[in-house]
């Protein structure tokens, strides 16, 4: 919750930022995009840091700089500097996902990896969906800055807890070797066939989601749905599919294979898209219920199997990668998709999410079907 209601919370009030600042919807989802590219440069540097401070301290340090940058970015008098504070917030954000599934593989027995990754990805969706709901109702009454200055307290709460309740790691071994090794423990990883599928599942699916919650706000806020700022914000409840769909994914994966689970969870999040084709608002919102049930379900599979599957020395460095592709899609696609958005329209949007969720699917059947 610390992190992920940090990061996402621009989301819920971004036809407000494009009002107030005066920019089309792709500069607004700017807000959302700056601090993912933040965090997608900051995870590799985080996991080189925690190879030798560890990975609790790591994860403290930026969660503590992180809720200071969270506080002070609604004081942005332009959009500009709005940029650059939530570009900083979200390198500071990336010790935790850079860092968690890394600190849950070497503490939890390898028989239960899986769903602990699971877990972890749900208590994501928590924090995702805390932080939307907490500024989009919010700055509907009162402005979009009282709405994330809410929920950089509500942050500010999460992260005291995480200091208080973290347990000490028991399976971390520092890594003090210098620039070649940490290059080398990179290069392992970035020649393996399946750890690059696995990091493309998370640049192209994230991407595709994001870029979803980016323009779903806008696409039912204008005609021939026009609807409240507040009803708009309610649908990130959808958000709570994926906490139901994440440890479930981990625990089918644990019983019935990951690849398996990892097919069926995208295949949902294309039917998903699909369903939201119709222009009627609750076909709509189930199509974003499984899309979402499906996005997290893939997500909990491929993010907790990159680091399961390196070799022990290099796995902070794996699930480095693999959050460098995740955010990397999720700052590219959640910017870019908003001019498809913009200039072809809501249909050729939902198809390009739709060859997304494809072109990841063929991916890992190509690479992972030995692993």
């Amino acid at each position: 919750m610390a992190t992920f209601a940090q990061l996402y919370s621009p989301q819920a009030v971004l036809p407000l930022l494009a009002a107030e600042f005066d920019v089309p919807p792709a500069t607004a989802a700017l807000a959302v995009s700056a601090a993912t590219l933040g965090l997608a440069v900051a995870v590799i540097p985080w996991s080189i840091v925690a190879d030798r401070i560890g990975r609790v301290q790591a994860m403290t340090i930026g969660i503590v700089a992180a809720t200071a940058l969270g506080l002070a970015a609604p004081l942005s008098a332009d959009v500009a500097t709005l940029l650059v504070l939530r570009l900083a917030e979200g390198a500071a954000l990336g010790a935790v996902p850079a860092l968690a599934l890394a600190y849950l593989s070497e503490e939890v027995d390898p028989r239960h990896a899986a769903a602990a990754a699971g877990s972890y990805i749900a208590g994501t969706t928590l924090g995702g969906l805390s932080g939307r709901l907490v500024s989009g109702p919010i700055a509907d009454l009162a402005e979009w800055r009282t709405g994330l200055w809410a929920t950089a307290v509500l942050c500010a709460a999460a992260a005291v807890a995480f200091l208080l309740l973290v347990p000490r790691a028991r399976g971390f071994t520092p890594l003090v070797r210098g620039g070649a090794r940490i290059a080398t423990r990179l290069a392992v990883n970035l020649r393996s066939p399946a750890q690059l599928a696995l990091y493309a599942q998370g640049f192209l699916l994230m991407g595709a989601f994001v870029a979803m919650y980016n323009y779903l706000g806008f696409h039912l806020t204008h005609p021939p749905f026009s609807l409240p700022g507040w009803i708009v914000t309610s649908l990130f409840v959808a958000y709570l599919a994926g906490t139901v769909s994440s440890p479930w994914a981990g625990t089918l994966a644990s019983r019935h294979g990951r690849l398996p689970v990892l097919l069926v969870s995208t295949a949902a999040m294309a039917v998903g898209t699909a369903l939201m084709l119709v222009p009627i608002v609750l076909v709509i919102l189930g199509g974003l219920v499984v899309m979402t049930a499906g996005f997290f379900g893939a997500h909990a599979v491929a993010s907790g199997w990159a680091p399961a599957s390196a070799r022990p020395d290099t796995r902070a460095q794996a699930s480095s990668l693999y959050y460098l592709g995740y955010y990397g899609g999720s700052s590219l696609f959640g910017w870019s998709l908003g001019y498809v958005f913009d200039a072809a329209g809501w249909g050729v949007f939902l198809g390009v999410v739709v060859a997304m969720c494809g072109g990841a699917a063929v991916l890992a059947i190509g690479a992972l079907r030995k692993h």
